[in-house]
């Protein structure tokens, strides 16, 4: 495993924030639950959501958290299948479109149409695209203009969030 510019900013950013904020401080997008007046298919109560979710998932699909670079066993997932939503079971992304960034973090170049939406999170003196769950709002990570063709794109996702479905 070579150190790239990249790997080595991704580590350093990353320890910083883990180190500053925590598990549940790392991402603040807007987020898109009833409480924002946003309606989704899938819709439960902040207690229901505790009991149905581990902490972990919890702080991360709905408190916008971000979990630890290469904490997730998902990072290593190269089985073909599907990537879906933690919290509502939503197919989000195929095995195909998934690659290694390095970020320490699984990563895909493009989600299955209509399975995610993106707001705008200008936390940490940044502007970035939050991705969460079509079905039920989950904050899922964020998506970045440095991926791999054909899109270009890096959907940057919280294994926590995910759950692997194989073909």
């Amino acid at each position: 495993m070579s150190l790239t510019r990249r790997r080595l900013l991704g580590i350093g950013g990353s320890l910083a924030a883990a180190s500053l904020f925590g598990l549940s401080g790392c991402g603040r997008a807007a987020p898109a639950t009833a409480a924002t007046g946003h309606r989704f298919e899938v819709m439960h109560s902040e207690a229901q959501w505790r009991q149905l979710l581990t902490p972990g998932q919890y702080a991360v699909l709905r408190g916008q958290g971000t979990e630890r670079p290469f904490s997730s066993p998902l990072n290593d997932e190269h089985r073909r299948g599907t990537f879906a939503c933690a919290g509502c079971a939503l197919p989000l992304f195929s095995s195909a479109t998934k690659f290694d960034s390095g970020t320490g973090w699984p990563s895909f170049w493009a989600p299955l149409h209509g399975a995610v939406e993106q707001a705008r999170d200008t936390s940490f003196g940044m502007v970035r695209a939050a991705v969460h769950c079509h079905r039920c709002g989950g904050h899922l990570g964020h998506v970045f203009n440095d991926g791999p063709r054909p899109t270009g794109l890096r959907y940057c996702m919280n294994g926590v969030a995910l759950q692997f479905m194989a073909a």
